[in-house]
């Protein structure tokens, strides 16, 4: 049985805040929606802890119900990073797709133990070394997906080239990692291809991003920042990147291209 998952309690603070200077104006929120650049669905996504708020939303909410700095003052306590990236996390663990496009470094699922170790170690502030081997066993544990058998999960990834050449860790930890994606590349219901950096055209151009498919059958998308991640469940938003994932794929090599490209980099012909 799938598990409910539950706001993260920040978020639903700020949420009964916003409700209630809202109904404390006795507006609808279609009311608030006509006063706003943000749409109805919007506001109760934000109102039912579903979807951390941004700033311009913030700052034009705060505005509209005159909240006088309140709900500007009460965002600043979101922990928004780390609550939804475990929201993700196990969100993940019950995927039955999972398409991913990975630009700056390769994505967890796909990552040897040496060069998650590395991963952390170059975040700044740095992390304390418990902290480091905390993050790795959490990374390791969640490659349990990769061998689920009922149901098997529907596995996607398009890699930049230059993801591939960084050599993260090491020339050790990074020739490992390679040959790690080549036996990865292997397993039936997971297809790796790479987007050459010889690509004039790139549809991916706004940066990385994963289309999940939950047990439900709803397709959501997830966006990894600098100091924050969020959802995109919007059903208009969804169809984008969707569309925008099968031009990336459309434009990357196909997987045994993508497969020979990763060999010659091994073997020092990139």
């Amino acid at each position: 049985m799938t598990r409910k998952k539950t706001p993260p309690v920040s978020l639903k603070i700020f949420g009964a805040q916003h409700r209630m200077l809202r109904e404390r104006l006795n507006w609808t929120m279609k009311d608030l929606e006509k006063r706003i650049p943000y749409s109805e669905s919007m506001i109760a996504m934000v109102e039912r802890g579903e979807r951390p708020p941004k700033p311009p939303y913030v700052v034009a909410v705060d505005a509209a119900l005159g909240a006088m700095g309140l709900l500007i003052e009460a965002a600043k306590q979101i922990g928004e990073r780390p609550e939804w990236a475990q929201e993700y996390a196990d969100l993940q663990q019950e995927a039955l797709a999972l398409l991913v496009y990975c630009t700056h470094f390769l994505h967890g699922l796909l990552q040897t133990e040496e060069y998650a170790r590395a991963v952390f170690r170059s975040q700044v502030p740095c992390l304390e070394d418990d902290e480091i081997e905390r993050a790795v066993q959490r990374r390791m544990e969640s490659q349990k997906l990769l061998h689920r058998s009922k149901p098997a999960p529907r596995l996607a990834f398009v890699l930049e080239e230059a993801v591939l050449l960084k050599r993260t860790g090491g020339r050790s930890v990074w020739e490992g990692q390679l040959r790690h994606l080549l036996k990865l590349a292997q397993l039936p219901h997971l297809h790796l291809q790479v987007m050459p950096n010889s690509r004039e055209t790139n549809a991916g151009t706004d940066g990385p991003f994963v289309l999940l498919e939950t047990p439900e059958h709803r397709t959501m998308g997830y966006v990894a920042g600098q100091r924050g991640s969020f959802f995109v469940s919007e059903p208009e938003d969804v169809s984008v990147l969707s569309h925008r994932y099968g031009t990336i794929r459309s434009q990357a090599l196909d997987p045994e291209a993508s497969a020979a490209l990763i060999e010659r980099i091994l073997a020092g012909e990139r």
